[in-house]
């Protein structure tokens, strides 16, 4: 559900040949002890590495859906008190002031509680609706509409890996038109010049990606943040092993990361030019 993967010469066999007595030979109970001792502690690094999160709540995870049903009853200042907590555990190293500088405050979050519809793929559009679309008609524009520049979204979709990133795209197609794209905006198959290229040419309603891949068209400068209105994060999504794009360290740093981004925090929670988030 991410972007990016990841002897000693010269010494003698034996020592000791210099007439000194010969090291004794471990006892049998020790070297069973030691032989023993290294599956089990591989094992147990490797349960230690599976661990899911302790505030996740297995009542909560519906694997067949594959949806996390807690994240639906978070508010805007939970939502916020959680990814601040998922942030201190996957990045103890920081400071105060750069967690703090990383820290999405609840006035940039869209209470979606009340949505009580399930947080599936298949509902994104609605949901999608229900949150903006009332937004946009009061502007006179639909989800559908883009803006004249290309590269300047209205709408970012965040997942947490190609293939979701994919499924989302496919159904958000409703809203693409043949001068509206709703664009692939992640690594999968898609070298960075090619996305730079292909975001430079395009006219883009939404933009549905992984946070990096859309960190690096942000640095790249092809992609604008300069008419976006919000940014969707797919956090009630998990995998096989029950785990979301907020239960990942690999995932949730660069979401943090982009969030967090000045050009973005400066215009959460006030202002005409505001961006909402949104945790779907």
């Amino acid at each position: 559900m991410s972007d990016s993967d990841e002897g000693q010469a010269g010494v003698p066999l034996f020592e000791g040949f210099s007439g000194s007595a010969s090291p004794q030979p471990l006892s049998t109970t020790k070297r069973k002890r030691e032989v023993l001792s290294k599956p089990e502690e591989k094992s147990t690094a490797k349960r230690r590495k599976l661990k899911k999160p302790k505030d996740v709540d297995d009542e909560a995870l519906d694997v067949e859906l594959g949806v996390n049903h807690a994240i639906a009853h978070m508010g805007s200042q939970l939502m916020a008190d959680h990814v601040a907590q998922r942030t201190k555990r996957y990045q103890p190293e920081l400071s105060l002031v750069e967690a703090e500088d990383y820290y999405i405050p609840e006035k940039a979050i869209i209470d979606t509680t009340g949505w009580e519809k399930p947080r599936t793929k298949d509902q994104l559009p609605n949901f999608l609706e229900h949150f903006a679309g009332s937004k946009r008609k009061k502007k006179g524009q639909k989800l559908g509409n883009a803006p004249q520049e290309k590269g300047h979204p209205h709408t970012l979709v965040l997942a947490g890996a190609g293939l979701r990133a994919a499924d989302l795209t496919r159904s958000l197609r409703q809203f693409q038109t043949k001068e509206a794209l709703v664009a692939k905006l992640f690594a999968k198959h898609i070298k960075l010049k090619e996305a730079v290229e292909f975001v430079s040419k395009s006219r883009i309603n939404i933009g549905v990606g992984t946070p990096q891949r859309v960190s690096d068209l942000l640095d790249n400068g092809v992609l604008s943040s300069s008419h976006l209105e919000r940014i969707v994060v797919d956090a009630s999504y998990i995998d096989q092993k029950k785990r979301g794009v907020l239960d990942m360290k690999e995932l949730q740093v660069p979401l943090v990361q982009l969030l967090a981004r000045k050009e973005l925090k400066e215009r959460y929670g006030g202002g005409e030019s505001k961006i909402e988030l949104l945790f779907f």
